[in-house]
């Protein structure tokens, strides 16, 4: 099936993807299994493709669309296709896999989701079984959960999907995209939250530290959004930190329940519009863990206080 097709050039060769995608050569014992616990039959051009490469990061990333999505008026993008497997974190039975985004994210039990898209979660390409049966050939669809999971059709096979792939400088406005979130990071409203946050700090403006670091976040990624990287860390540090100098904090469920209200989903202009929960409840389980977030003598978690001083003097570096 892959004879006419050149997988040479078809997938990025980064440390990222490889640690993170691509997984072993698949065994027949490993699909079978996976087939089982996914409850479907994986389509034989992926099968072979994954026999090429066991999932990763294809240089192509965009698909083209006759209607539009939370992504774009005419096309959708992916970040990565999931790869035969468990142990890495974007594989089909993995840590952030198919089951992982209809479990925990409420995506439809229609099929598999095989590719994840750069908006952290909040869109998903599944493969759709619903036409033909969990033992047939699935059509590839566009799940938006942004739009109340609304499905688009893209292609009638994942063949035909694949090989509509185009690179992502076909649609390329990130210029332009950046340039106006660089503008509104620099003018634009903080949530009243925030805001409110900013006020009971008289000895440190995190106002101003905190447009120029989420400025310097989005200059390296290119955009504006948080995940588990350095700087994303500081961020969720200090939104944390201005949390709980003024609200007790007496659960982390209660944490995260009021987290979105700063950043994620602000009321305000600087918003990422939307979030990845796993990223944010990693963040915290690892602070508690390393006992960098504690319970003080009344139950309420707060920051240590060496914790405290290293952020501190992490936050001035961005003033």
């Amino acid at each position: 099936m892959l004879k006419d097709f050149d997988l040479s050039d078809f997938w990025e060769n980064s440390p990222y993807a490889r640690e993170e995608y691509v997984s072993e050569k698949p065994t027949p014992a490993l699909i079978a299994s996976i087939e089982e616990e996914l409850g479907y039959k994986l389509p034989a051009f992926y099968i072979e493709m994954m026999m090429y490469q066991n999932g990763g990061m294809p240089n192509n990333t965009c698909f083209p669309t006759k209607a539009p999505t939370s992504w774009a008026d005419n096309h959708i993008a992916i970040t990565g296709i999931f790869g035969i497997g468990r142990k890495k974190p974007y594989s089909l039975c993995g840590p952030y896999g198919s089951q992982f985004m209809i479990d925990e994210w409420g995506y439809p039990e229609i099929g598999v989701c095989v590719c994840d898209c750069p908006s952290g979660g909040h869109d998903m390409i599944m493969l759709d079984y619903r036409k033909n049966g969990k033992n047939g050939e699935p059509e590839v669809v566009h799940v938006d959960q942004e739009s109340d999971y609304q499905i688009t059709f893209l292609a009638r096979d994942f063949e035909t999907f694949v090989r509509g792939l185009v690179h992502g400088d076909v649609y390329d406005t990130s210029e332009e995209d950046l340039k106006a979130t660089l503008e509104t990071l620099h003018t634009g409203s903080f949530s009243d939250t925030l805001q409110g946050f900013f006020l009971t700090s008289e000895s440190i403006d995190f106002e101003q530290a905190l447009r120029n670091l989420l400025t310097e976040l989005s200059k390296q990624k290119g955009y504006f959004a948080l995940h588990a990287d350095e700087l994303s860390y500081l961020v969720y540090d200090i939104q944390f930190y201005l949390y709980a100098r003024n609200k007790k904090v007496r659960s982390t469920s209660q944490y995260l329940e009021d987290y979105p209200k700063m950043i994620a989903f602000s009321n305000g202009d600087i918003s990422t519009h939307g979030y990845a929960s796993g990223f944010v409840e990693d963040w915290i389980h690892e602070r508690i863990r390393k006992k960098q977030i504690i319970k003080n003598f009344f139950g309420s978690l707060k920051m240590s206080k060496s914790f405290e001083l290293g952020l501190l003097e992490s936050v001035k570096r961005f003033i």
